[in-house]
């Protein structure tokens, strides 16, 4: 077994699989926070897989036993667009999951969207307001999330941080505003690497064959200027959750088969 602080692959044969996997993992964790009555802090993420998870946890039989009133969910980024829009990371997550378990609406922390009465940079300072009451003194003006939740562009970027832009760089705001993304919507909103590289756990996860080259570079230990995934560590895990196709380029070694 690799240390904790080293980075893990865990392998499923394929998405649903992968979906299933962590779904089960996120449940457990949880329900080990809440169950001695303390808060969990969950960072979501968006893409096709992070809706995929999320449906996997309602589907779970354990989803259930979990007193969500001690959950609290995040978002590592948001697409500055109207509320209710499909393109915002929050769609997916309220279909898939939080509108089918009794989590209370203080507790989902969305950002704010573009028809909110609040320019890009407002929304960007509010959500550092909000991280800031639930902050974890041990960490920053932010929650210590229990576990951070990472997709990955093709391009190697998390959250809305992109390769060789300044965003990846800041170390002095918890969330900042993006303008002229390199991915459409081009205005965004996201947190920054020290809130994300102050979670206990950081969970990345990975399909398809168009991530097998970002896989390696990240585990390679590339720079997180130009492959931001790099650059993304938990402070006790950081787990890369993939399917067979992104694995292509992983030496076997590196595999974590027990966890």
């Amino acid at each position: 077994m690799p240390e904790a602080t080293e980075k893990q692959v865990v392998v499923r044969s394929d998405p649903d699989r992968i979906a299933r996997a962590v779904a089960r993992r996120l449940l457990s964790r949880i329900a080990k926070r809440v169950v001695e009555g303390k808060l969990a802090h969950i960072s979501l993420t968006g893409g096709s897989m992070g809706g995929r998870v999320l449906a996997a946890v309602a589907e779970n039989p354990r989803c259930h036993e979990v007193d969500w009133s001690l959950v609290h969910f995040w978002w590592s980024d948001e697409r500055f667009v109207p509320r209710g829009s499909e393109d915002r990371n929050d769609a997916d997550a309220f279909t898939a999951l939080l509108d089918r378990i009794p989590v209370p609406a203080e507790n989902v922390h969305t950002m704010a969207a573009s028809d909110d009465g609040l320019s890009i940079e407002d929304a960007a300072v509010a959500y550092e307001a909000e991280l800031a009451r639930f902050a974890d003194p041990t960490v920053g003006a932010w929650p210590s999330f229990d576990v951070c939740f990472l997709g990955v562009g093709p391009d190697a970027h998390i959250a809305s941080l992109f390769p060789d832009r300044g965003e990846i760089q800041v170390t002095d705001r918890a969330a900042l505003a993006v303008r002229d993304a390199p991915k459409p919507p081009p205005e965004r909103i996201t947190v920054t690497r020290p809130v994300i590289n102050s979670a206990k756990r950081v969970w990345l996860v990975l399909v398809g064959p168009d991530k097998a080259s970002v896989l390696a570079l990240a585990l390679a230990g590339a720079s997180y200027q130009s492959v931001p995934a790099a650059g993304a560590k938990g402070r006790k895990r950081t787990v890369f959750f993939v399917d067979e196709a992104a694995a292509a380029k992983v030496p076997v070694e590196l595999i974590d088969s027990d966890y």
